[in-house]
């Protein structure tokens, strides 16, 4: 029935939301473990992983990229990051690199490897390996990227990007973006649940259609009048775009460890992938 089938998307609205919210909820708690990155000075973490991000980046060969993959991996394991999450990071950037590496493996010169049956598209050796070291590119930028983010407080790696002298405005938009999607999530959530709290029986395709551009609107007529509030507030206690934290970074004999030994696995990488 019209109205069931309505009813279930809204269903589905509501529970990937609430899904979004959770997963949220998850990435920071485990930012807040006991896991073998946890104890690292945020600012290590951000140098190291971006290093290992741009060995990856620049080698040419599948060995080396794919060893700074399982070192990810084990750092992954070692900081008890969750797996859902990290599957879901792997299958969206295979996606993503694999229709980008998808023309290559026909239109790179070789020898060719295999032809696609009825259009003779030749698919090349060549156009084969560019299109895999992309995609293991992609899924190693993607691994490290993630554990970064599974690993350190949001608070923590805006304040250890202005150690690393990234301009004040960029730290502003990324500090706010992340936190008024969630506050935007929550109202879009409180919309839904008030709305379906409120229709009794199945409504005509017209009224449905009405109602869920009037909700449209009124959500986004939400989300300007919160940012401007939400700007002024801030603008009123002082915030010019600098993270302050009750616990200021202070480097030990572990973060010094730790990032050497980042430093000895990139240029490992670097020297490999050559």
């Amino acid at each position: 029935m019209p109205g069931t089938s309505r009813r279930g998307v809204l269903e589905k609205t509501l529970a990937e939301i609430l899904a979004a919210v959770e997963r949220a909820e998850e990435a920071n708690q485990a930012a807040q473990g006991n896991g073998f990155l946890q104890g690292f000075d945020p600012r290590v973490k951000l140098f190291g992983l971006l290093l290992l991000i741009v060995a990856a980046a620049s080698s040419s060969r599948l060995a080396a990229v794919g060893a700074v993959l399982a070192v990810g991996i084990l750092l992954a394991l070692a900081s008890r990051v969750g797996w859902r999450q990290m599957v879901g990071f792997w299958v969206g950037g295979l996606m993503f690199s694999g229709l980008l590496a998808l023309p290559a493996i026909f239109l790179t010169p070789g020898a060719t490897a295999w032809q696609v049956p009825g259009v003779g598209w030749a698919i090349t050796q060549t156009g084969l390996r560019s299109a895999a070291i992309l995609m293991l590119r992609a899924e190693t930028t993607v691994t490290l990227s993630a554990l970064l983010v599974f690993t350190t407080p949001s608070a923590h790696l805006l304040k250890a990007l202005r150690s690393l002298r990234v301009p004040v405005t960029v730290v502003v938009l990324a500090g706010m973006t992340y936190r008024y999607i969630f506050v935007l999530l929550q109202t879009a959530l409180d919309m839904m649940e008030a709305r379906r709290s409120r229709i009794v029986g199945q409504l005509e395709t017209r009224e449905h259609r009405r109602l869920l551009a009037a909700s449209v609107g009124v959500l986004l007529s939400k989300s300007f009048q919160l940012s401007n509030d939400v700007y002024l507030a801030m603008e009123a206690r002082g915030y010019r775009g600098e993270v302050y934290l009750l616990d200021d970074f202070q480097w030990r004999r572990r973060d010094w460890v730790g990032l050497a030994g980042f430093a000895a696995a990139g240029a490992l990488a670097l020297a490999g992938g050559r």
